[in-house]
């Protein structure tokens, strides 16, 4: 005699899927080869955001590109890295201040653990804040389940 089991809804099971994450992570951006950078994960923001100094923004057969540098570690301001990538796009974002400011946004590739796809990152001066990266929801929305309790769920980037 064979039981079956009752179906499971599509919502339920896709959920199951998702992989956890904590309140932050480690992350790597291959395609501007960063190895590693650790991110808050911030559900109240909208886009991710990148702690980088503008440098330049050139074009080449139509398109526009960003030249930035990106200080992923925090403990150490003088270690920083030269990225070059396509400009996406430039928006007005409310900073956590209340505050519009003009953001360049590239559309890069993020590693989490083992999990990776393309986002949307505003480049921006945090400087005085604790993380360098934040990822947002546009970054998390049916990627991850959040457990706030938790921090370093995946590990490092390999």
């Amino acid at each position: 005699m064979v039981i079956n089991k009752p179906m499971e809804n599509n919502k339920s099971n896709k959920k199951s899927h998702k992989e956890k994450i904590g309140w932050r992570e480690w992350c790597a951006l291959p395609n501007l080869k960063i190895k590693k950078i650790e991110a808050k994960v911030d559900t109240g923001a909208s886009t991710s955001a990148m702690h980088a100094k503008i440098i330049s923004i050139t074009e080449d057969n139509g398109k526009k590109y960003i030249k930035f540098k990106v200080f992923s570690d925090r403990k150490n301001s003088l270690s920083s890295k030269i990225c070059t990538a396509e400009l996406f796009a430039e928006r007005f974002v409310m900073s956590s201040n209340g505050i519009s400011e003009k953001r360049f946004i590239i559309k890069t590739r993020v590693v989490v653990g083992r999990t990776e796809f393309d986002t949307e990152i505003g480049l921006t001066d945090r400087a005085p804040l604790r993380f360098r990266m934040l990822l947002g929801r546009s970054a998390l929305k049916r990627r991850f389940v959040i457990d706030p309790a938790l921090a370093h769920v995946q590990g490092k980037p390999f």
